[in-house]
C-alpha cells in the first residue's frame, strides 16, 4: 500500500504563495500518478491538478491554471503543488491522492488518499 501525508498549508493573504508537499511511503512512488484535490466548506471535493507517474504530463483545473504548478521529485517520494497568486476562493482543505492508472484519473478511481492540509487565503 501507499501512505500519503500532506504538509505546507497555512494562512496567507490574497496574492501570496504556498507550496504544498505530498510525501509518500510504502511503495515505489514513481510508478503512481498523483493528483491534488481540494474541498471548501459546504462544497464537494474538486480536482485541482494531476501529474503522471513519469512527471511528463500534467493536468490543471481551469480555476488554477497559470497560478498553480504541480511537480514531483521521485527520489524524495514527494509531489509538490506550488500555489501562487492565491485568492480567497482557493481556501479549502487540500488532499493528495495516488493511483497507478495511466492518463487523467477520475476522483472515484484514486486508491490512496492523504488526510489533507488546510489552506486559508484572507482577502
Amino acid at each position: 500500500q501507499v501512505q500519503l501525508v500532506e504538509s505546507g498549508g497555512g494562512l496567507v493573504q490574497a496574492g501570496g504563495s504556498l507550496r504544498l508537499s505530498c510525501a509518500a511511503s510504502g511503495r515505489t512512488f514513481s510508478s503512481y500518478a498523483v493528483g491534488w484535490f481540494r474541498q471548501a466548506p459546504g462544497k464537494e471535493r474538486e480536482f485541482v491538478a494531476q501529474i503522471s507517474w513519469r512527471g511528463g504530463t500534467t493536468y490543471y483545473a481551469d480555476s488554477v491554471k497559470g497560478r498553480f504548478t504541480i511537480s514531483r521529485d521521485n527520489a524524495k517520494n514527494t509531489v509538490y503543488l506550488q500555489m501562487n497568486s492565491l485568492k480567497p476562493e482557493d481556501t479549502a482543505v487540500y488532499y493528495c491522492a495516488a493511483d497507478r492508472a495511466v492518463g487523467l484519473v477520475k476522483i472515484s478511481n484514486y486508491d490512496y488518499w492523504g488526510q489533507g492540509t488546510q489552506v486559508t487565503v484572507s482577502p
